[in-house]
């Protein structure tokens, strides 16, 4: 009983503690004075990644590689489908040409080449389907190139034109305060979850994979569904939309890239249909911008991709 009750704390101790990093070390970042927009595209960022980073680095150190993986791909699953469709239906979401040009293609690519370098071994003469430590170093050296990119794009923007909401200048030592309990919640809370999702997978007969699919990606999402949802009842589309495409994408180089990296991670053939939903998703999203009389996801788009979300979930159960 009380791994079930530690299971369901650790998710909120994951999301304050992601919440408790962000406002340290935002309000550091603002007092050397850096501009909002990096430290949006960076620390906000990884912020609302931590939980699906700090389920998978304990997971990957566990040996429980099916919920690593499961936890990724579920993710930004729930990440398209679930929250960009609940933001959309409290207020249709306008979208930059920057995001459908550039940051959703980039997803897609780094979907595909988590999918080509997992299954490399079909077409070798290796043993079994896994992401290994160089496929791992590979994912990694993407990421850095999308670091890259968004620096160049940080310094090539107005900074005026990309004023978000005022960050609280704090004081260091409650920065540094709320730094500490930040990591330390996360910490925590990911083990508690990580403990938990393998002995409820166990007691009710489900793989690994199923529950990091489900349970543990939508717990891990919370804090991109909070901002997205925030950020599209105040109009503010871009944060909403960037705040979930950036995630994916972290989530698929940077996250999966350590996660292999620590210890190569056994790739069931089955992964496969989730790794082709999260394209699927992902050019729905793309089909559903271009094609619209102006680019935007609609509340008949945000309703479609809900319905489309529980019906994977639905695909799930049965596949157990």
């Amino acid at each position: 009983m009380l791994t079930y009750v530690l299971f369901v704390i650790g998710f909120v101790l994951l999301i304050k503690g992601a919440d408790y990093l962000v406002e340290g070390a935002s309000s550091i970042a603002k007092r050397y004075q850096l501009s909002e927009l990096v430290i949006g595209l960076t620390i906000v960022s990884f912020g609302t990644s931590m939980p699906e980073l700090i389920v998978n680095l304990l997971a990957s150190f566990e040996g429980s590689a099916e919920l690593a993986i499961g936890n990724v791909f579920g993710s930004n699953i729930a990440n398209v489908l679930l929250i960009l469709g609940f933001s959309a239906i409290v207020r249709p979401l306008p979208i930059q040409r920057s995001i459908y040009f550039t940051e959703i293609p980039i997803s897609l690519v780094a979907t595909f080449m988590v999918g080509f370098l997992a299954n490399a071994n079909l077409f070798t003469d290796g043993q079994g389907l896994s992401l290994s430590r160089f496929d791992g170093g590979m994912l990694l050296l993407f990421f850095a190139l999308f670091m890259f990119y968004i620096a160049v794009i940080a310094r090539s923007k107005d900074e005026t034109e990309n004023e978000e909401e005022e960050i609280a200048l704090l004081p260091m030592g409650k920065s540094l305060l709320l730094i500490g309990a930040g990591v330390l919640g996360l910490f925590v809370g990911g083990k508690w979850i990580v403990d938990g999702a393998v002995v409820i997978a166990s007691a009710l007969g489900f793989s690994e994979t199923f529950i990091g699919l489900t349970v543990v990606a939508i717990g891990t999402s919370l804090p991109e569904l909070v901002t997205s949802v925030v950020a599209a009842r105040k109009g503010k589309a871009d944060i909403a939309v960037g705040n979930v495409i950036g995630s994916n994408i972290f989530n698929i180089l940077w996250i999966l890239g350590i996660s292999a990296l620590i210890r190569p991670l056994p790739f069931d053939i089955v992964n496969n249909m989730d790794i082709l939903t999260v394209i699927f998703s992902s050019t729905m999203l793309l089909f559903a911008v271009i094609v619209g009389r102006k680019p935007q996801i609609s509340r008949a788009t945000g309703y479609l991709f809900v319905f489309l979300y529980i019906a994977y979930l639905v695909y799930l159960v049965q596949r157990g």
